[in-house]
């Protein structure tokens, strides 16, 4: 790949990739076993999400390290591995992107809130900081910080990541609560969210998660009245639905693109998904994004 600042210079609009977690499940990931422990036991797996993302046209691509904390993988016995599964993930990713993706080192919430003060701060913290050095040192291009409703944890886990490594950092929350649903879950609003991003030395700022793209509209175009930043926005594909024992998401790749569009117009710099988004999904994003990529010119080479 090239210059990875040309991801925040305008009018830039990169796609991103969609989601991790349903698209191992396809591929025979069992519910309640560790997506993050396929790194080591069914790489080759691993290796085919991330491809097909690249293919389905995806600049960056993400790792399967969402919980590659100690708190989630110690919920399966796997924190004495937090260093191999992370640098194993970050060296996957790169091995599907090639040179035609970015990688983006992914730290999700270790899943206990710092508020009920039933974990110590120092804990989270040394956490992350060996999660963020573990991906550095299997070669991710950025750290993202993703799905954070708290602001107290984004920072432990923005201020371990600089101070792990001297990668570009990404900032991302889920705004998913309050009267027009735009505010995290702890009622932090897109506005605040975006000057604590800001002061904690974030080159993309954003979100991602949540109920679906619309409300993510609104959360984009708040955020774009607050920052100059490139703003990354990486929805589910509506709100899940339980059939039995499989789990499904309203939104077709057509119609999750339609909303892409509208995120595209209310200033947002990364699009891609979450939750319930596929390849199909990103290939519909590729394909509606192509005409104004090409006008803007090809992304640089590495």
């Amino acid at each position: 790949m090239g210059d990875i600042t040309a991801i925040v210079s305008p009018p830039a609009c990169f796609v991103a990739d969609g989601g991790w977690g349903t698209e191992l499940l396809k591929l025979g990931l069992q519910p309640g076993v560790s997506p993050e422990l396929w790194n080591l036991s069914h790489p080759e797996k691993v290796l085919q999400v991330a491809r097909s993302y690249v293919e389905a046209g995806s600049r960056i691509i993400l790792t399967n390290t969402f919980g590659g904390n100690s708190f989630r993988l110690g919920n399966h016995c796997l924190d004495g591995s937090l260093e191999k599964i992370n640098r194993r993930g970050a060296e996957i990713s790169k091995k599907a992107a090639e040179d035609k993706a970015f990688v983006f080192g992914s730290m999700g919430p270790t899943g206990k809130l710092l508020a009920m003060r039933k974990v110590s701060e120092a804990d989270v913290f040394k956490t992350f900081l060996q999660q963020a050095e573990s991906l550095w040192r299997g070669g991710v291009d950025a750290i993202l910080v993703e799905t954070m409703g708290e602001l107290q944890e984004l920072r432990l886990a923005a201020r371990a990541a600089r101070e792990a490594c001297p990668l570009p950092l990404a900032l991302s929350m889920t705004f998913d609560s309050g009267k027009d649903r735009t505010c995290t879950m702890m009622g932090v609003t897109p506005e605040q969210a975006v000057e604590e991003m800001e002061q904690l030395g974030a080159w993309v700022v954003g979100a991602n998660c949540g109920i679906g793209p619309e409300s993510y509209v609104r959360v984009c175009r708040k955020m774009r009245a607050v920052t100059s930043k490139a703003i990354w926005m990486k929805p589910n594909a509506g709100i899940p639905a339980i059939t039995g024992n499989e789990v499904t998401y309203s939104q077709t790749p057509e119609l999750f693109a339609s909303f892409a569009r509208q995120l595209r117009d209310a200033g947002a710099t990364v699009i891609g998904g979450c939750c319930g988004t596929s390849p199909a999904h990103i290939r519909h994003l590729s394909t509606l994004f192509l005409e104004r990529s090409e006008a803007q010119g090809s992304m640089p080479k590495v």
